[in-house]
């Protein structure tokens, strides 16, 4: 039996089993297909506000950790991932407290009050946090110095393995170990070259 005898059996015992349906199409469009649905895909939004945009509230905003996870501030959470549902609550609690009269500083104490201190992006630099600050760079310039100490010294040892005698061009050649045969060869060689 060859594939295409094979395939047509297959396929006629398939038929005959009743293992193709046809599709159902009296299933209506619309709010019981979730495709369909706007409001089943992502969150709803609020109507955006000239006070949503402020550059106040960005300032604020930029300056503290959305809750959700994604360890971007609130306002790039809350304005290019539209499925989070954290950032538009944390962005109506900053309005609020802005609208109530808070100064920048106090929304973000405010914050750190309630939420503790993992939510600043940049944590002030007092305490134990200047270790986070200065660590890198010190750490970067002793291995810095570490590997400058190490080449430094492969290339002295370079050096001192190397024969003491080297030619240069132009300069006489050592006259140690050559015979006077040799000598005249050689300068026979070096006026042939001059001229």
């Amino acid at each position: 039996m060859n594939r295409r005898g094979f395939l047509a059996g297959v396929a006629l015992a398939t038929v005959g089993a009743g293992r193709f349906q046809a599709q159902d199409t009296t299933q209506t469009k619309g709010a019981a297909d979730p495709l369909m649905d706007p409001t089943s895909v992502g969150q709803l939004r609020a109507v955006a506000t000239p006070l949503d945009n402020a550059e106040a509230i960005k300032a604020i905003e930029r300056r503290l950790k959305c809750t959700c996870g994604c360890n971007l501030d609130i306002f790039t959470c809350r304005t290019t991932d539209f499925t989070c549902t954290y950032s538009p609550a944390l962005h109506q609690e900053v309005l609020t407290a802005y609208t109530g009269g808070q100064t920048a500083d106090q929304i973000v104490a405010a914050f750190v009050a309630k939420y503790g201190e993992s939510i600043l992006l940049a944590p002030p630099a007092e305490g134990f946090n200047l270790l986070g600050y200065l660590a890198p760079g010190v750490l970067v310039l002793l291995a810095g110095s570490a590997l400058g100490f190490v080449l430094l010294r492969r290339h002295r040892q370079r050096l001192l393995a190397q024969p003491a005698t080297t030619v240069s061009l132009g300069a006489p050649a050592p006259e140690q170990g050559l015979s006077t045969e040799q000598r005249e060869r050689l300068e026979r060689a070096l006026s042939e070259i001059e001229t």
